[in-house]
Order: C-alpha cells, then sequence, then structure tokens
C-alpha cells in the first residue's frame, strides 16, 4: 500500500462500507477525522443519542449505564477500542444489523448502473450476501477500521468512491447505516469519546459514498 493511499484512509473512510489528505494529529498517536462537519454531525448523533434517553454526561450528571466511563487517555483510538479483537467485535454485530436493516439496502436490490456506457447502463448493482462474501465483507471492514483508527496498515479492499460510484447511495441509507454503527457500539458499551471519534471516522467518508443528495 503507498503512502498517499494509506493517508487516504486515515482521513477519508469512504465506510462505511481515498482521497489524499493528512489527518488531524494531537499526538504520534491520536488521529481524529480530520474533518469538522464529520467532527460536528458526530457531535450531533451523540447528543440526540443522550436526549432521547435521557442521559447525559455534564458534571458528573447522569451518564448511560450502557456506556463506559469517557476515555481520557491520548493512545490511539485504535487501542482504545480494544485492538484487533475490539474491532473485530464492532464488525461482528454491526454486519447483521446492518444487513437486516431495509432502511440501508447494502444489497442494493432495486438499484441499477447508470452512465453513458450503454453496455453497462441498466445493470443490476446489487450484491449478493453469500456466506463467503460476507465473510469478505467482515474482513475488510476490520482492516479498514483498524487503519483509520491507527492500527495495522493491512487493508485489501477496492478504491471506496469508485467501488461505490454506481450504487446511488443516498443520504437517509447512510444515515441509517451510521445509526445501526451507533447502536452496535452502545451494545458493545464502548465509551462516548472513542464512540464519537470513531462516528467522526465514519462521518467523513459521507461525500465519496453517497452519491444521491
Amino acid at each position: 500500500m503507498n503512502f498517499t493511499w494509506k493517508m487516504s484512509l486515515l482521513v477519508a473512510l469512504a465506510f462505511v462500507v481515498g482521497c489524499g489528505g493528512s489527518a488531524e494529529k494531537t499526538d504520534k498517536n491520536f488521529f481524529t477525522s480530520g474533518n469538522r462537519e464529520a467532527d460536528q454531525r458526530a457531535d450531533q448523533r451523540m447528543a440526540k443519542a443522550a436526549q432521547l434517553t435521557g442521559d447525559t454526561n455534564n458534571g458528573g450528571q447522569k451518564v448511560s449505564t450502557s456506556q463506559a466511563v469517557i476515555s481520557t487517555e491520548k493512545k490511539a483510538l485504535y487501542d482504545r477500542l480494544g485492538g484487533q479483537q475490539g474491532i473485530q467485535a464492532i464488525v461482528d454485530d454491526y454486519v447483521p444489523r446492518v444487513l437486516d436493516d431495509p432502511r440501508v439496502n447494502w444489497s442494493r436490490k432495486g438499484i441499477t448502473r447508470g452512465g453513458l456506457n450503454p453496455l453497462h447502463r441498466g445493470d443490476s448493482v446489487s450484491w449478493d450476501p453469500t456466506n463467503e462474501h460476507v465473510k469478505l465483507l467482515k474482513l475488510h471492514l476490520v482492516q479498514f477500521l483498524e487503519l483509520s483508527t491507527g492500527g495495522p496498515a493491512n487493508y485489501g479492499g477496492k478504491d471506496i468512491r469508485q467501488s461505490h460510484q454506481n450504487m446511488h447511495i443516498t443520504n437517509p441509507e447512510f444515515d441509517a447505516a451510521v445509526g445501526d454503527l451507533k447502536a452496535t457500539l452502545d451494545r458493545l458499551q464502548i465509551a462516548n469519546q472513542e464512540q464519537k471519534e470513531l462516528l467522526s471516522i465514519v462521518e467523513s467518508t459521507r461525500e465519496q459514498i453517497v452519491t444521491e443528495r
């Protein structure tokens, strides 16, 4: 993997499901998404979730019992999520959840290819969730999240913008997929700070995945 592609993944997981740039860095092991809009959307999602559950994290007031205490250590997000084992647990819970969510339409049923090429225009872009396909999806998601959170650089998937360009993914579909990830993080009791950072990274891929605005 060349340096440019590695840095592209660090700042634009173009997720959920590469462009140039560099990640914002607070120390040598700590990365954010490097995208202010994505950070804001992650903040908004966390705040909305707190309002819906009646949980707060302000001045020692009520904090959800389903979430761990906010982490203050400046370790790489990869380490704070539990390394490879922790990320594997996230992917194992997330993938069945998102595949079963009709709002996401991960399999892209009913979606056909557009474009100017008459040879492929109108072709189905559906994805068959066979055991082998799901296994490969999980592998690539684990690799993807490991790299983007400061872990090993072993991503073997395709260029993400290119692989999503004919899928006609909408903002509501992307929102639903991120919501499913939030549900997984809550279920696994991931601390609020780590949730916000991971959601921000995923949000930073929106521009490269969503084509139907």
